[in-house]
Order: C-alpha cells, then structure tokens, then sequence
C-alpha cells in the first residue's frame, strides 16, 4: 500500500468503522488462510482498533447521518477538525463542547453552546439502551418529585 497524499482528507470514526468491516467482509469471504507476518499484524491492528471503534457513536451512524449533521453544521462557525471531533464523540453537555471546540468561551455564547449541542443530539444517534435508561431515570424522576 502506497500513501499518495498524506493530508488528503480527515477521516471520521463512521468512515474507518466502514472501511474496516467492508475490509473484515472481503477477507471472510475471500477465504485465504496462509497469512504472513505482516498480514498477521495487519489483522490484529484491524482487531483492535474495530474492538475500540465499535464502542464509539459511530456504530449506529450511517452516511445520511454524517451528510446531514455536516450541512447542519454549516451555519456553526467550527474548523473542520472541530466538527469531525463533535461527530466521533458526539457530546451531550456543555464541558463536552468546551473541551472540543477551541477558546470556545470567546467565541461561543451560551446560545450557541445550546443550540449545538441540540443539532448534535439531534441529528446524531447515540447508544439506543443509554437513551432508553436516561429517558427511563427522567420519568422516575418526575415520578419522585410528584
């Protein structure tokens, strides 16, 4: 493999989650089983790091999502790398965003941080059982304040 040009994109974790289970697929079904050394080592990179990635929100994000959180995004005045670390994390409070979104106490207002953190939510799904015991620990709370 040859590295054409090393700054070409940024990639998101839903793109190398992609990348790597197309990659899994292909060699399934390919069926080889003399592997070298160096291939060896190739699938324990592509173990481990789909064993890390699949832990992430990017597996239960597909490319609508992606497109559609990045035209929404347009109208935040975020660099690039900002926005790629809003979509692999995707953060649910306002420290979240602090801790992503460079000096964002200067340029951000509280509004902002809001409404980000709205479009974030939004658009990007998260954890289906974490949303269903949050939602669940809410209305058990209201039940205890009643």
């Amino acid at each position: 493999m040859e590295v054409k040009d090393a700054n070409a994109a940024l990639l998101s974790n839903f793109e190398v989650y992609q990348l790597l289970t197309d990659l899994k697929q292909q060699r399934k079904e390919s069926g080889k089983t003399k592997q070298s050394s160096g291939q060896q080592n190739l699938n324990t990179i592509m173990y481990e790091t789909l064993k890390y990635i699949s832990k992430t929100p990017c597996r239960y994000q597909s490319p609508e999502t992606v497109r559609e959180f990045l035209i929404a995004m347009k109208d935040h005045k975020l660099t690039k790398a900002e926005k790629l670390q809003l979509l692999n994390h995707r953060p649910v409070s306002a420290v979240e965003i602090q801790l992503m979104v460079e000096e964002s106490e200067e340029r951000l207002t509280e509004e902002q941080i809001e409404s980000l953190l709205q479009t974030v939510t939004t658009i990007l799904p998260g954890d289906p059982e974490e949303q269903h015991r949050d939602s669940a620990m809410a209305a058990e709370h209201k039940g205890d304040q009643a």
